[in-house]
């Protein structure tokens, strides 16, 4: 334990510290002053954003004999992580307010997931990997039964716990595949295993057969997507919010470290995977939406289908389709967190606004919030001039540039079919009357962060370079072009 060990996971430290103080502080706090609680994470948050962005590093530092890497794309992602769980306690403040969800509990918990993730984000070894995908998991389970009234969020966790853990398990049984034909857990280590032969092939694909439908299920892709809708419709809007953002960027910073990594001796084995599991994801994702009248139940096959298409990037396993599938999981988050933002603005004390028909007329409520609701139905649609259409345009680049055309056009027609959903959302906005006249109220802090979200998918579509040339960098300096 020396200090080089120490500062590359200095930010999980002070979240793990941040979540210990907060639990304690929580206990002497009378019901008035649990915002106490709810401003030390927001502060948490902050102070772990300035100390990531500050001491980034061009090399990437192993520490702990190599069992987590501090690296750009590290970095990078989990700033990503600390902006949509910051953005996700501002706009679900009143909504938890008005259901007695703003205690200690649920800012510990939302830590401990956060830290999950981040442990995720920097691991280079499989038990690592495993650490922080429990971590995240069991907080994500508690967080989705806390509404302990709501027989509806105690079967979603259920479901959520029962799928999960057999999920996690087969991720370690292909782990325990891939050490008993390598004799490793190293993430380096391993690669050279596959790449020089000496591993048994055979246990090695049996291995990575388990491991890509535990990845499979974490991004919650076709044919493991069944928890996605009822976890997304039965949990309260804020954990809906949080499960749909920042564990997708700790998803992906997994799937890249364990197959591109790894397992890259057996791309051509994982692309084949892969290619599957995007395609169906994009089909069926799409379609089913179409039938979905509950907003949250839309949302989450629109994240199945845009995970489907962040897979493209990895089907195309070259350097250009790791960057636009690292651009797309950021633009997907970044608009994901909005849509939610919207939800939370409409739902009030004894409401919640999670039917289609309660968007009916929002134009005439509330100009700008249908405006800010009109960006993030384009973005995830894939309309210009939103960052959500330059994200699908690189992974389709990308695809198109190994060869496989047949596979960007059907992304491209199971697009346009997505756009029919999004798009109808546009039209209860501004063409019907609305059916609900009751007063936006929201914090001022609420609207401004929401304001600038929205803004955001309007500025990263008309200039996407920025953005694009951090994970370009990020993927370079971190050794993966």
């Amino acid at each position: 334990m020396n200090t080089l060990n120490l500062l590359p996971v200095l930010p999980e430290i002070l979240v793990l510290a941040a979540a210990c103080v907060i639990l304690l502080v929580d206990v002497f706090l009378p019901d008035g002053k649990r915002h106490v609680g709810y401003w030390l994470t927001q502060i948490t948050l902050l102070i772990c954003a300035w100390f990531t962005l500050t001491t980034m590093q061009e090399q990437p530092v192993l520490a702990f004999n190599a069992l987590v890497v501090d690296d750009v794309l590290s970095d990078l992602l989990k700033f990503f992580c600390y902006l949509s769980v910051s953005a996700m306690l501002f706009y679900s403040r009143g909504y938890m307010l008005a259901r007695g969800l703003f205690r200690g509990e649920t800012f510990v918990l939302t830590l401990f997931s956060l830290l999950g993730m981040m442990v995720m984000i920097s691991a280079h070894n499989f038990i690592t990997v495993y650490m922080g995908l429990e971590l995240q998991a069991l907080s994500l389970y508690a967080m989705v039964a806390m509404h302990r009234t709501s027989n509806a969020a105690s079967e979603a966790a259920m479901k959520y716990f029962v799928l999960g853990a057999l999920a996690s398990g087969m991720l370690l049984y292909g782990m325990s595949m891939v050490y008993g034909a390598t004799g490793s857990l190293d993430l380096d280590a391993i690669a050279r295993g596959v790449l020089t032969g000496e591993g048994n092939r055979t246990l090695l694909l049996f291995g990575l057969v388990f491991i890509v439908s535990g990845l499979a299920f974490k991004l919650g892709v076709v044919p493991y997507h069944m928890w996605v809708p009822d976890v997304y419709h039965g949990a309260p809007t804020p954990v809906t919010l949080l499960i749909g953002t920042a564990p997708k960027l700790a998803a992906f910073a997994i799937t890249l470290r364990m197959l591109v990594v790894a397992l890259g001796g057996l791309a051509f084995d994982w692309q084949g995977m892969l290619m599957v599991l995007s395609l169906l994801s994009m089909i069926l994702g799409n379609l089913i939406a179409i039938a979905q009248s509950n907003i949250k139940r839309m949302l989450a096959y629109s994240t199945i289908a845009n995970m489907g298409f962040m897979l493209l990037g990895f089907v195309a396993a070259d350097p250009n389709g790791f960057s636009a599938a690292m651009f797309y999981s950021i633009a997907y988050v970044l608009t994901t967190v909005a849509s939610f933002g919207v939800v939370l603005l409409l739902s009030r004390e004894g409401f919640e606004a999670d039917n289609l028909d309660d968007f009916r007329g929002l134009n005439q409520r509330s100009p700008w919030w249908a405006f800010i609701m009109l960006l993030v139905m384009f973005s995830l649609a894939g309309i210009p001039p939103t960052v959500g259409f330059y994200a699908k345009f690189t992974v389709f680049q990308a695809v198109i540039q190994q060869g496989f055309v047949w596979l960007a056009v059907v992304a491209v027609m199971t697009s346009l079919v997505g756009a029919f959903y999004y798009l109808r959302i546009v039209k209860l906005m501004y063409f019907d009357e609305p059916v609900d006249t009751a007063p936006l109220e929201s914090r001022g802090d609420t609207r401004l962060v929401l304001s600038m979200n929205g803004l955001a998918l309007l500025l990263f579509g008309v200039l996407p370079q920025p953005l694009m040339g951090l994970c370009v960098i990020a993927l370079a300096y971190s050794g993966f072009l």
